[in-house]
Order: C-alpha cells, then sequence, then structure tokens
C-alpha cells in the first residue's frame, strides 16, 4: 500500500511538473520539479521523480490536452530555428533540447549549439547583421565533469534563441543530456528541416530522434 501511494505522488508530481514546463515556460526540469511538489504540499526531501518520468509527463500532457494548435507552435519553433541556424551557419549549429525533443510549450526558448574558437567570432557576426545580442553562461556537463560555456542570446521571428559557444571537439563530443545523462541530443539544419516535414501530420512531435547523431 505504501509503495503504491508512492507511485501514485510521484506521478502527480510529475504531471506537474509537466504542466509547469509546458504552460509557463519554465525549462529547468529541476526547478518544475520542485514547484511541483510545493504546489502539492509535499514535505522536503520526499523523493522526486527522475528527468526521464518528467519527459514522459511533457509527452503525455501533450497527447492529452494539447491540439493541432501546439503542434502549430512546436512547427513555428522548428521554424525559426531554422532561420537561427542559417544565420549562424558557419558555426556549424546544432539544435538541442525542447524544441528538437518536441516537448516545447510556446513560451520555450530555442536551444542550441555553435561550435567556433572564441565567442568573439559569434559576437562579431550578429554584430555585422545588426542583431541585438545579450551574453549569458550555461553550465553543462561531460559526464562527471561541469563546465561553464558562454554563450548568446538573440530574437528571431519573435521568439528567443540562446546559442551555447562550445570549442569545435564538443562537434564530436556532445555534453551529456540533463534527462538521462546519455550524450546530448542534436540535430544539424538538414536534420530539423526534414523532421519539420516528417511530422507535420503527426499527433506525436517527438517521434524519430532517436537516430540522430550528435
Amino acid at each position: 500500500m505504501h509503495d503504491s501511494r508512492e507511485i501514485r505522488l510521484r506521478a502527480c508530481i510529475a504531471q506537474e511538473a509537466a504542466r509547469i514546463l509546458l504552460d509557463e515556460g519554465v525549462e529547468d526540469y529541476q526547478f518544475a520539479k520542485l514547484k511541483a511538489a510545493e504546489r502539492l504540499n509535499v514535505a522536503n526531501g520526499h523523493p522526486l521523480p527522475g528527468n526521464r518520468e518528467i519527459e514522459q509527463a511533457v509527452y503525455e500532457h501533450q497527447r492529452l490536452f494539447y491540439t493541432r494548435g501546439y503542434q502549430n507552435d512546436v512547427a513555428a519553433l522548428r521554424r525559426a530555428a531554422i532561420s537561427a541556424m542559417r544565420l549562424l551557419e558557419r558555426f556549424e549549429p546544432r539544435l538541442t533540447g525542447a524544441v528538437l525533443s518536441g516537448t516545447a510549450g510556446k513560451h520555450s526558448d530555442i536551444d542550441m549549439h555553435v561550435f567556433a574558437d572564441a565567442v568573439e567570432e559569434v559576437l562579431f557576426l550578429l554584430m555585422d547583421v545588426d542583431v541585438s545580442y545579450d551574453g549569458f553562461e550555461r553550465r553543462l556537463r561531460h559526464g562527471r565533469e561541469v563546465v561553464y560555456y558562454p554563450g548568446v542570446r538573440f530574437a528571431i521571428s519573435d521568439y528567443q534563441v540562446e546559442a551555447v559557444v562550445l570549442p569545435f571537439d564538443a562537434l564530436k563530443h556532445p555534453p551529456s543530456s540533463p534527462v538521462d545523462g546519455k550524450p546530448m541530443r542534436r540535430a544539424n539544419i538538414r536534420q530539423v528541416e526534414a523532421l519539420l516535414e516528417e511530422n507535420s501530420d503527426s499527433d506525436h512531435e517527438g517521434a524519430g530522434l532517436q537516430g540522430y547523431p550528435a
């Protein structure tokens, strides 16, 4: 009985965290879990669902509650991502995160990795084309190692893009996914274009990603 109650509570936390991620523009799984637990009055120290459980709850929430309007939101985000990737094409851009996986909500940012010897190279390109930007720093894991990378944030087609600038060797050695610890899934421009086309009539926008190389 106790185990059954624990399972139900974990599921409730995962479902509320999924709603927070999709409806409130939150992107950090850990923050969403903590916020969900607080809303459900779950005591501190209670075991929380894992990130994989949260991701599955996001897919389930989309399947149950989101209509064609949601699919249009994801498609619009992916089209904006393609525009941003073309802008940064010389830096070998790779789309990653919720827009790639299909778990993005309408308020989600477009996350990508670009590759350069220095962040200034990316800044100079944006200045050359008169695109306003802000700098930021992103914490990523490579196995057990934690590394901080610079990034640039800018708007395109009314969407927010966050491009983390990594060294070229990270093209073959992607950071670890915060969801399952495996190499982060990423897609180049051609793969995003193909995904957009293949899933235009699909009910499950996240399908077909497992075969993508990093």
